[in-house]
């Protein structure tokens, strides 16, 4: 059957891999998926991705960080989704825990957070928000 939603698919991946203290996790590889890995290192929430190609298929191997202990990541879930897809202009992106936390957007120059894209004054379609 057809995976409906890959990028919900790598971010449950990613919120497992941090419950069962993994030091990394494998998603199958996509365009999409290693732009918001880039950003999620840019912003200090994993440790980096690297593609893996021992298996069949391109996978992406994403090392996860943690914090004395506790995963880098507290929350992270999909916003914009399959069934109904959220878009969102620069000045009305939204402020992830007054600004301890991060939304992701896809915008027409790329995959940016939500800092960048009030930057470079572009909105677009919202994926997911971290803290």
């Amino acid at each position: 059957m057809a995976m409906t939603d890959p990028l919900g698919d790598m971010l449950t991946r990613i919120r497992n891999g941090q419950q069962a203290k993994k030091d990394s996790v494998l998603s199958p590889a996509s365009k999409l998926r290693a732009n918001v890995l880039e950003v999620l290192q840019r912003e200090g929430y994993i440790r980096g991705y690297s593609e893996d190609s021992s298996g069949k298929h391109a996978a992406l191997r994403i090392e996860l960080k943690y914090f004395e202990g506790e995963p880098a990541i507290k929350h992270v879930a999909r916003v914009s989704k399959p069934g109904r897809r959220i878009y969102s202009g620069s000045k009305e992106l939204p402020n992830v825990r007054n600004g301890l936390g991060i939304t992701i957007v896809s915008t027409p120059r790329g995959v940016l957070s939500d800092a960048e894209a009030r930057e470079n004054n572009v909105g677009g379609e919202v994926l997911a928000e971290v803290f």
